[in-house]
């Protein structure tokens, strides 16, 4: 199955609020939180922060799907694709061209590069090299006593004809291989002169 990059979701987002509502400010308040006493200061998240925590939300789930399955050669170029849109968009379009779209744009360079990291090393460790087996000495054989060949009987070739009145039975099946049986070999009779 191929998948497709996840930062393309924040991607989209990104892109329906700064065309379809321009007047969307990124450093627009949305709460503020006090912080202890005596700081006497609160902490504003805006738009664009929410925003930037979406997308290393999104950059962390992408980390954790490429390591668990790995990513295809499809899902790199997606990926590369995507890094490159984004870096073309800050570079040429206006509604991109504010800090909150450039770390973005840097969110997505950091998964491409972590993913052709990813699969680096999982190529490498997939490869398995031999190393060459040290030879060792073999162990003299222990001297055992010479064995004694004997020559094989070589029968002379019969250049007879077979006698057709000679009985051949048949080879037993193989499921009675085990039985042995007597052959019965019925020599002709023959006729003494008169």
């Amino acid at each position: 199955m191929i998948g497709f990059p996840l930062l393309l979701i924040p991607f989209a987002i990104f892109n329906m609020i700064a065309f379809l509502t321009p007047g969307v400010s990124w450093t627009a308040p949305i709460y503020s939180v006090p912080l202890p006493l005596r700081s006497g200061v609160s902490w504003t998240a805006t738009v664009g922060d929410v925003f930037l925590v979406f997308s290393l939300l999104m950059l962390m789930c992408e980390f954790i799907k490429s390591a668990r399955q790995g990513k295809s050669f499809v899902e790199h170029f997606l990926a590369l694709l995507l890094a490159g849109g984004a870096a073309a968009e800050f570079w040429m379009v206006r509604e991109g061209a504010n800090s909150v779209f450039f770390l973005f744009t840097v969110i997505c360079f950091i998964d491409l590069f972590a993913g052709f990291a990813a699969s680096l090393r999982r190529a490498r460790r997939t490869v398995v090299v031999e190393e060459p087996v040290a030879a060792r000495p073999a162990a003299p054989a222990p001297r055992a006593e010479p064995t004694r060949v004997e020559p094989a009987r070589v029968e002379p070739v019969r250049t007879e004809a077979p006698n057709p009145f000679t009985r051949v039975e048949p080879t037993a099946p193989p499921e009675l291989s085990g039985r042995t049986e007597p052959v019965v070999k019925i020599e002709p009779v023959q006729k003494v002169g008169s």
